[in-house]
């Protein structure tokens, strides 16, 4: 039986994928549909797309599938035929990536889950076949214009943070789950204004807007094949985007440039940048921005506690991880809780502040 998971170490499979000649292609795909077994389909897919050298992260549910993939354009053609020849998946749209140079993700994962977006609804209590309009670039432009039009971003707060429409709510959530409520309260009060929502690719507008329709808002509409698409059909069409920024991506790279403005800051000097970057201790692994010059100084760290972690051994690091030296280093720890990294900085050289920022 053919081994339907990776066990070769993530270092090796970086370089490997560093190394190849092969050109590939970033794509991005969902659909909601009833797949009865989703641990066999699972199976099947794997060893599909293994054969073919696709690697991604694809998440199946029996509510449908959400994929991120990279595919080698020698089998492209093949990959499509074959994605299309499932019932459940035929001519299921498919976003091509804006910037891409092939090294979106070093492995496949194929992963069966409850949900193909954890959005903590219960689906029960609402038709979420009811969803928004969709709406083309051009079509989502003239929206915006209209008065009384509310844009809303149904990303979380660090995709936001580097890129968005114009004069669009950026709820401060960090997952999606915390958001919809977030957003449908921030919005009580504009029931029957014209509601337009966007995300990455399309998939977490496609439940949000049977949920604010659910909510009793009468205007619901959400922009097909979310930031991806939309920067597709105005770089075709000549449009004027207005979306500024880099759209946010989940995989190697991080992020997507769709306009040349830079709308965020580093979050250690608050010097203008939009690259995320994870911090180069394994077991912090925070996700920030970070610019170069800070990159150089910290050593991809994002304190010097993290630095100093990061050049311990691998066995020391290990130890680390298991637990065995954490009394002396529990507050690098800090994993989702948005820490000030600039006010940290400050305090760790001396300096006191006494206005502090949220980021």
């Amino acid at each position: 039986m053919a081994l339907l998971h990776n066990r070769v170490d993530k270092n090796i499979l970086k370089q490997r994928l560093k190394e190849e000649p092969v050109k590939r292609t970033t794509v991005s795909f969902y659909r909601y549909v009833i797949i009865d077994d989703p641990q066999y389909l699972r199976d099947e897919l794997y060893k599909l797309w293994k054969e073919l050298n696709i690697m991604g992260r694809i998440y199946i549910a029996r509510e449908g599938i959400n994929a991120q993939m990279s595919v080698p354009d020698v089998n492209w053609d093949l990959f499509k035929k074959k994605l299309y020849a499932n019932q459940h998946f035929k001519d299921i749209p498919l976003k091509i990536a804006v910037e891409d140079n092939g090294k979106s993700f070093y492995k496949l994962s194929v992963k069966v889950r409850g949900k193909i977006v954890a959005d903590g609804l219960p689906d029960d209590t609402f038709d979420v076949t009811n969803v928004g309009k969709h709406l083309s670039a051009e079509e989502f432009n003239k929206a915006m214009e209209q008065p009384g039009t509310v844009v809303v971003d149904m990303r979380n707060h660090y995709e936001s943070e580097i890129g968005h429409f114009q004069g669009a709510i950026t709820p401060e959530a960090d997952t999606f789950r915390d958001e919809l409520p977030m957003a449908v309260d921030l919005l009580k009060d504009k029931k029957d204004q014209k509601i337009l929502l966007y995300c990455t690719g399309g998939i977490r507008c496609e439940k949000a807007s049977a949920y604010f329709k659910h909510k009793g808002f009468n205007d619901v509409n959400q922009l097909y094949g979310g930031i991806i698409e939309y920067a597709r059909q105005v770089k075709a069409q000549g449009l004027k985007s207005k979306f500024k920024g880099k759209n946010f991506v989940f995989d190697e790279r991080l992020g997507e440039r769709i306009s040349n403005e830079i709308i965020s800051t580093c979050h250690q000097c608050e010097q203008p940048c939009d690259t995320h970057t994870n911090c180069a201790n394994a077991d912090c692994h925070l996700l920030f921005i970070q610019c170069d010059e800070c990159k150089q100084k910290y050593n991809g760290c994002c304190t010097p506690e993290c630095m100093a972690i990061a050049a311990l051994p691998i066995e020391e690091q290990r130890k680390l991880r298991k637990g065995k030296l954490k009394e002396n280093a529990h507050s690098v720890y800090k994993s989702r809780l948005r820490p000030n990294l600039k006010e940290i900085l400050k305090e760790k050289n001396g300096h006191t502040s006494e206005n502090r920022s949220k980021k």
